[in-house]
């Protein structure tokens, strides 16, 4: 019984093999026929079947011989779409962008422009990493609502951009609390109050506006006794630039602390005339 299952595994390892090659030999033929009609539905049939990898190539032969001679717009679709399907996304990007350039009347040019944002969107990375293919993608999905403010896209276009814009939101506030949380309040005041003019509709305007204040609040009271003066009083306009804007804001006991010690040490600092 035990030899037997050794002959059947044999036989199966020899089966596979000899199938590998033969669609190996099989390709092979395709990639070397001089038959460029053959060659186009070979690389269509790949294609769709999801075999990007052996469509490719023939893509690239196809597009490089019939520049000039014949139209390609579908095949540099295909092309575009089959780097697309390897998740090769850079590639993709660049090809959709050049099929824009190369057929901007083509009725498939508003689909490559979208798939452009699309590729740097699906390389947008985790939100603690660098965030240039966020940026690029909600930029590229701008371009499109922009180019093409009535298409069907646009909403999906609208909802990717807030997405994304919520990541950046996201990733800005967790560098600026990094700083604070290192202690670096004057880094940290920075790059919160950066955010508030970046994202001006943010949902956490008045944590920030807060963090702010105590931030100028801690860096004044760590400071040399020179650089007090400028540091308390940004401590005053920013908790009353709080107030305004939350006036029952739940940080308001707190930050009441912080106005009212800047105001004393701004007496005090006024007496020592510094």
């Amino acid at each position: 019984m035990h030899r037997m299952r050794n002959t059947l595994s044999q036989f199966a390892c020899i089966l596979l093999l000899f199938c590998l090659l033969s669609s190996c030999n099989s390709y092979q033929k395709v990639l070397k026929s001089d038959d460029y009609d053959f060659k186009r539905e070979k690389a269509k049939e790949y294609y769709n079947k999801g075999d990007y990898f052996k469509a490719i190539p023939l893509f690239e032969e196809l597009i490089r011989i019939g520049k000039g001679r014949e139209n390609v717009e579908e095949l540099y679709y295909f092309y575009a779409y089959s780097h697309f399907g390897q998740s090769d996304y850079e590639l993709a990007a660049y090809f959709f962008g050049e099929f824009v350039k190369n057929y901007p009347r083509s009725i498939r040019a508003e689909e490559a422009q979208f798939m452009v944002a699309k590729c740097y969107h699906e390389q947008s990375p985790k939100v603690t990493l660098e965030q240039a293919s966020t940026e690029k993608a909600i930029e590229y999905y701008q371009l499109f609502v922009n180019t093409y403010p009535d298409s069907d896209r646009v909403e999906a276009a609208n909802g990717f951009i807030d997405e994304l814009r919520q990541k950046l939101e996201q990733k800005a506030y967790t560098s600026a609390k990094l700083y604070y949380d290192m202690k670096q309040y004057r880094a940290a005041a920075t790059a919160f109050k950066n955010m508030l003019i970046e994202f001006p509709d943010t949902d956490r305007r008045e944590e920030i506006q807060y963090l702010v204040t105590k931030s100028y609040y801690l860096l004044a009271s760590n400071s040399v006794k020179k650089k007090m003066r400028e540091r308390y009083e940004a401590t005053v306009d920013n908790y009353e630039q709080l107030i305004d804007n939350f006036p029952e804001s739940q940080y308001l006991k707190e930050s009441e602390k912080f106005y009212t010690d800047a105001l004393n040490a701004l007496e005090d600092l006024k007496k020592e005339n510094l």
